[in-house]
């Protein structure tokens, strides 16, 4: 191929759709809506940022300020977390809306991230918010599909593609052409909003250079322009094989609705069908009821904790608990919560393989349909996803164990075996001790595991632009001039 050519025509292609005031309207009202919501994600990122720092400083300063306590009373006195957002959520909400902002810790049970957004708003939620995100996947391809319609099909109505054709131009060279002029009109709008997006970071990271969140960035940039080239390809291939431009608008729009619309929210259904998860109250029944099982560690006569005293009496030769050398209620306590904490991992660990399962169904789909990719893709550069969500629930329950079981320590260490008479006051620990709990520091995805989770959406994009590449190289081959 001749890149002069090729740059010939695409140059070409550029300053023709410029010289269309709608395409210049439209440039306008994408820049626009580029700018809000590069501005309402910053503004919201922000402000959820400032009050989660606040809420959790007043959260450990009351923890740590609370008077002389009986240790398991503060494990039931519970604390409460926040859940910090990725810095680059700001590009792409994802599942921020619907996965809860705070959730309560507290010693033998495990509850759920409450509050979340789309709980508290009204059912317009589900249509989506204008993130930078949502405009790129959804807009962008109608915008393309909008300006190369015709980018053939005219040439082939106004019989200026025979013209073309007969001085010597290579049908590899007018596709090549044609594509790259529709990356230069998409590139004014698509440059101009990752270098806005790169801004704002460093705004939010108070200009504070890190280069995990920066290579996210880069490869968001990578991953879009990835799609682009496929939307692009795709417009082009459509409008080479249509007799007019007309019936090529209609297949583009009909092709928009299908990948857009009708294959995400089919695969979301037909993934829920396939497998079918538990509700929340089937969930905690079925864990409930195994708990039920394994006794309570809260009642002294229980029979399976009686089988755990007397072995313990046996080992340390004593007749009564008040001859052991830590506190027998702190150490039963500790037990109870390492077999109710095994029973609910492993629950949900169940439940975390059927939602992989459903999840799956949309991943395959991604091989046939582009934009799941992306999103999915998106999503998890900009730590919205499902998987950071999950990834988050288990540090979560990691530190909620540590909490309880650092509570039974410090009870079998500092709290006596010997019953109180009548007039006693209760047995209590300095409120120094309640300092030895460390801040929840959460944890993001890694760059290997964020792949490892997404490999299907990232070999989809691949195989879509390489396919794409060799069905334009037969297509030159076959292609009729009308």
């Amino acid at each position: 191929m001749r890149i002069p050519i090729i740059r010939l025509i695409s140059i070409q292609l550029w300053k023709q759709s410029l010289q269309n005031r709608a395409v210049i309207f439209l440039l306008l009202i994408l820049s626009a809506l580029f700018v809000f919501a590069a501005y309402t994600g910053w503004k919201d990122y922000k402000v959820q940022e400032d009050i989660r720092i606040k809420h959790q400083a007043e959260v450990r300063h009351q923890w740590e300020e609370k008077p002389d306590k009986h240790p398991h009373r503060m494990a039931h006195y519970g604390y409460l977390i926040f859940r910090a957002r990725y810095p680059l959520s700001f590009f792409d909400y994802g599942l921020e809306r619907y996965m809860g902002n705070s959730v309560f810790l507290e010693a033998h049970k495990q509850n759920t991230v409450n509050f979340s957004e789309a709980g508290f708003s009204s059912g317009m939620l589900r249509f989506g918010e204008v993130s930078t995100a949502m405009i790129l996947q959804t807009l962008i391809p109608l915008f393309i599909f909008f300006l190369g319609f015709s980018c053939i099909s005219a040439e082939r109505e106004n019989n200026t593609l025979k013209v073309l054709l007969s001085q010597g131009v290579r049908w590899k060279e007018l596709l090549a052409g044609k594509i790259l002029g529709l990356l230069y009109l998409v590139g004014m709008v698509f440059m101009p909003v990752m270098l806005l997006s790169v801004v704002m970071w460093l705004f939010l990271s108070g200009f504070k250079f890190n280069i995990t969140e920066f290579l996210r960035l880069l490869l968001i940039g990578g991953t879009y322009f990835l799609y682009f080239f496929i939307v692009c390809s795709i417009c082009v291939m459509v409008s080479a094989v249509s007799r007019t431009s007309r019936s090529s608008l209609i297949k583009l729009i009909g092709l928009w609705l299908l990948f857009i619309v009708i294959i995400p929210r089919t695969a979301q259904a037909f993934g829920g069908y396939l497998h079918p998860a538990p509700s929340k109250i089937d969930f905690d029944t079925k864990v409930e009821n195994e708990l039920v099982k394994t006794g309570d560690s809260h009642d002294p006569n229980d029979i399976y904790y009686k089988g755990i005293k007397d072995s313990l009496l046996q080992a340390y030769k004593v007749e009564t608990v008040e001859e052991l050398p830590f506190n027998y209620s702190g150490y039963i306590m500790a037990e109870g919560e390492k077999i109710s904490s095994g029973i609910y991992n492993r629950h949900w660990a169940r439940q975390l393989e059927i939602y992989d399962e459903q999840n799956s169904v949309n991943h395959s789909l991604s091989f046939i349909n582009p934009f799941q990719a992306v999103r999915d893709l998106s999503m998890a550069l900009t730590g919205s996803d499902f998987n950071s969500y999950v990834s988050y629930q288990g540090q979560v329950e990691s530190y909620r164990y540590q909490l309880a079981q650092l509570m039974n320590k410090l009870q079998m260490e500092n709290i006596s075996n010997k019953k109180l008479k009548e007039n006693e006051k209760p047995y209590t620990i300095s409120r120094d001790h309640w300092k030895e709990l460390p801040d929840f520091k959460y944890q993001y995805l890694s760059q290997t595991a964020l792949f490892q989770n997404e490999m299907a959406s990232v070999l989809s994009l691949l195989v879509w632009a390489l396919g794409l590449l060799v069905v334009l190289h037969f297509m030159s081959k076959k292609i009729k001039v009308s």
